[in-house]
């Protein structure tokens, strides 16, 4: 009989939470009512060049972090989006959550709540753990890995060990309220076109496969905060049959739309308002390239009037050296830098790259939802 109590005992601890259902319209809208306007960048400190530097135990820096979203905090910053990897759990789940837990901590002293990115189909397909390389001189994002990376991707017998890496990453946080939400899979279909390409028709059927189990995953332990995913390229995305099987799941399994954008004033706002058909709140957590035509001074106002959540791409300058642009892996800035820098919005010292731009930052966030005070 007690054997019998304590299989039962071990049973109900052993048995996975509820999962939830997507959120509904409403249940979405009230969640972001509830939210300051969401105003950040994607963040990793100066001296990481990709996120496992950021977080293997050997080079985690909380003292850098702190000092960095102390000038998030400076700009009025109310959200980061920050990049996980499941290799850092492979290696080390118990320290990776403790590094996660620390860094949760200094965000919401802060008042910073992070939005975590599970996976990224973006730069290198090839990662290693341990000491990384140094940064390819004048290139842009010359050490971002890709997760879970190519091995990984073509390998169902890694499923399950990524399955173990989304419930547990997720599940330990579930509840957590320091914590924005979980944006699953970052630009899953990315053929990454001017750097490591790889267009096959295998890569995407594997992405097309695991999308919306990662989703499944994170909803079976009941996450409080809300799932996205991205969507990023073409347009008309108001047209759902029109879109790729990758492009259907993140706009119909996202509890609150995401979607990128590094064009002009008038394309950004057109993708917003192709978005609105969906009835979710909107968030962009990527833009502002300015040589691209994407700028603090242009795109920013447009998400305040529209109540988009906004995260610009790169904090500070580091050893990412997304100061540089795209085309840099084709022709890297050696000789002389760009006329312009493309992201970020810091020196390293803490110093705004442009003045104007922390100036209109700072004012957008202290306004009002949905109010945009006159620039003087």
């Amino acid at each position: 009989m007690k054997k019998l109590l304590l299989l039962c005992v071990a049973l109900a601890f052993a048995a996975p939470a509820e999962a939830r259902d997507l959120w509904t319209k409403a249940q979405a809208n009230q969640w972001y009512g509830q939210q300051k306007w969401l105003v950040g960048s994607n963040y990793i400190p100066a001296d990481a060049i990709n996120q496992l530097e950021m977080w293997q135990a050997a080079s985690f820096n909380p003292g850098q972090i702190d000092k960095e979203l102390g000038w998030a905090q400076g700009l009025g910053l109310t959200t980061m989006r920050v990049f996980l990897h499941d290799a850092l759990w492979r290696q080390d789940a118990p320290g990776f959550k403790k590094r996660m837990d620390t860094f949760l901590a200094i965000a919401a002293r802060h008042g910073i709540k992070p939005l975590f990115v599970l996976f990224d189909s973006c730069w290198d397909p090839a990662y290693k753990l341990g000491p990384q390389h140094p940064p390819i001189p004048g290139v842009h994002n010359s050490g971002w890995v890709q997760g879970p990376g190519a091995q990984a991707l073509a390998d169902a017998a890694q499923y399950p060990r990524l399955e173990s890496y989304v419930k547990d990453i997720v599940g330990s946080f579930a509840k957590d309220d320091r914590i924005l939400g979980w944006d699953v899979w970052n630009e899953p279909d990315n053929s990454n076109a001017s750097s490591y390409v790889d267009t096959s028709q295998a890569r995407f059927d594997h992405v097309a496969f695991l999308l919306p189990k990662v989703f499944e995953w994170a909803r079976s332990v009941d996450p409080s905060q809300p799932l996205t995913s991205g969507i990023w390229h073409h347009d008309h995305w108001e047209n759902l049959a029109g879109l790729n099987s990758v492009e259907k799941t993140q706009l119909t399994q996202s509890d609150v739309i995401s979607f990128h954008d590094y064009s002009w004033p008038e394309t950004f706002e057109a993708r917003a308002t192709a978005l609105t058909v969906y009835g979710r709140p909107v968030i962009c957590t990527e833009y502002m390239a300015r040589g691209a035509g994407s700028t603090f001074d242009t795109i920013l106002p447009i998400g305040k009037r529209r109540n988009i959540g906004m995260i610009n791409w790169g904090f500070v300058n580091g050893k990412t050296q997304t100061d540089m642009p795209w085309d840099s892996w084709q022709r890297p800035y050696t000789l002389k830098p760009p006329t312009l820098w493309f992201h970020d919005i810091f020196r390293p010292d803490g110093t705004p790259y442009r003045a104007r731009e922390a100036a209109i930052i700072k004012k957008l966030s202290a306004a009002p939802k949905t109010v945009v005070p006159a620039m003087e």
